[in-house]
């Protein structure tokens, strides 16, 4: 399979390999990094939420509704979503430790150190069909736990939050993949708000020095880049 991970600004990914195509956290009205609007996302099979906040949710419920894509999300949040549209039976409430299968993908919900009005906050695993492997952190905390996903996970590619104040920073992401074992980085949650990292020079320097078997991949806004397992 061919992977291609696209990064429209703080959180929201967009990741097609084949014929599949996930989003994650897709904050388009009000994220100033978005390069294209939210209807630009004319094809889904599933739309991941990591957490209640409104800069991941994002236009979850519009996107679901437009292309008829499944949403995953924790099971406390469930309700809210079929109150913005959602329809009861495109949406999969989830839990910490659980993995479903969706579109032949694997989808694994795991913990993430932050916060959330209803539910709690998560991140995923995502195994495709080829044993492509992607861990996506949402906002999140270092924790001791990442280790155990290395371990029990061949990570190809870690998606971690790099900004500081509300997640990691650039110094504990790069520890976190040091934990995590994984080939590549693609640093994300950062340059979108002033409080933030503005840039990711600091993270690849922590990295080279904590992690140098990994190797981070800067995304440009809405660039298409394609990362082999």
């Amino acid at each position: 399979m061919n992977h291609f991970f696209t990064w429209n600004g703080h959180s929201n990914f967009k990741i097609q390999s084949d014929d599949k195509t996930i989003i994650i956290d897709p904050f388009f009205e009000g994220n100033p990094k978005a390069p294209v609007s939210w209807n630009s996302i004319t094809e889904a099979d599933v739309v991941l939420v990591t957490h209640d906040h409104g800069d991941h949710v994002g236009q979850a419920a519009e996107i679901c509704c437009a292309t008829g894509a499944t949403l995953v999300c924790i099971f406390d949040f469930v309700e809210s979503m079929i109150a913005q549209g959602v329809s009861a039976n495109k949406i999969i409430g989830m839990n910490i430790g659980g993995t479903i299968e969706v579109a032949g993908i694997k989808i694994k919900m795991v913990q993430a150190m932050h916060s959330s009005t209803e539910g709690a906050p998560a991140g995923y695993i995502l195994t495709y069909e080829d044993d492509f492997c992607v861990y996506f952190a949402g906002d999140t905390g270092l924790f001791s736990s990442m280790e155990i996903f290395g371990k029990m996970n061949d990570i190809d590619v870690a998606v971690l939050p790099t900004g500081g104040w509300f997640t990691m920073d650039s110094k504990d992401a790069a520890y976190a993949c040091k934990l995590l074992g994984c080939r590549y980085a693609i640093p994300m949650h950062w340059g979108t708000f002033s409080i933030l990292e503005q840039n990711t020079s600091n993270f690849v320097a922590e990295t080279a020095k904590t992690a140098p078997e990994c190797k981070v991949i800067e995304i440009a806004l809405g660039e298409e880049t394609e990362i082999k397992a």
